[in-house]
């Protein structure tokens, strides 16, 4: 069993796009965004900011709320990075 914290995280992107990941290393794959390496989303669309992030205990729970944060319009992912940021500034 993985114990590691697992993380979401929110990148502001070119075109004033938010992406959503998870990963149990974020600051490792936001660079990968960066150089190109990520998701099709983030090479069509590079990422120009962290907006938030927030650590989960688990990979699953992590991915429970990446699914939940992806459904959310934009102006609810935008309340959202309010909300972790006061929890957790980037």
């Amino acid at each position: 069993m993985d114990s590691r914290a697992w993380f979401v995280y929110l990148l502001e992107c070119r075109g004033d796009r938010i992406y959503t990941g998870v990963s149990p290393d974020y600051e490792r794959r936001i660079a990968d965004h960066t150089a190109g390496k990520g998701a099709a989303f983030t090479r069509i669309n590079p990422p120009q900011r962290l907006l938030a992030v927030r650590e989960f205990a688990d990979k699953r729970a992590a991915m429970r709320e990446e699914a939940r944060v992806k459904r959310l319009p934009r102006a609810q992912k935008l309340e959202l990075v309010r909300e972790w940021v006061r929890l957790r500034p980037p």
